[in-house]
C-alpha cells in the first residue's frame, strides 16, 4: 500500500472518531431515553463541563462544551434529559453566553 493510501486511510478513520463524539445533542422527554441525564447549575465552579450553545452544526467539536441542539433523534451524538435534581444527573453543566468560556472542567 502506498504511503498516501495509508495516511488518507488513517484521516479517514481519525475523522469518523470525531465525529462520533461530536455535540450535536437532542432533548428527550423521558430520562430512559437519554444517554446523559443533564442537571443546569447557577454557578460554574459547580459544573462538570461548561456550555455554549450555538447556530451552527459546524462548530460543535467533541467534548468542547459546543452543543448544537437538533430536532431529529438520529441525528444526534448525545440524547440529553433534563433533571431538577442534582443526585440524579451523569453531567452538571452551566450555560454561558461567551463561547470562549465552553468546556470540559
Amino acid at each position: 500500500m502506498k504511503p498516501a493510501k495509508i495516511f488518507i486511510s488513517i484521516a479517514m478513520v481519525f475523522g469518523a472518531t470525531l465525529m462520533l463524539n461530536a455535540q450535536i445533542v437532542y432533548k428527550t422527554k423521558y430520562k430512559s431515553e437519554a444517554d446523559k441525564i443533564i442537571y443546569v447549575t447557577e454557578y460554574k465552579s459547580e459544573a462538570d463541563m461548561i456550555v455554549f450553545d450555538t447556530k451552527y452544526k459546524s462548530e460543535a467539536k467533541p467534548y468542547s462544551g459546543i452543543w448544537y441542539w437538533t430536532t431529529y433523534p438520529s441525528e444526534a451524538n448525545w440524547k440529553v434529559y433534563f433533571t431538577k435534581y442534582k443526585s440524579e444527573a451523569t453531567l452538571k453543566v452551566y450555560f454561558t453566553t461567551y463561547k470562549s468560556e465552553a468546556g470540559m472542567k
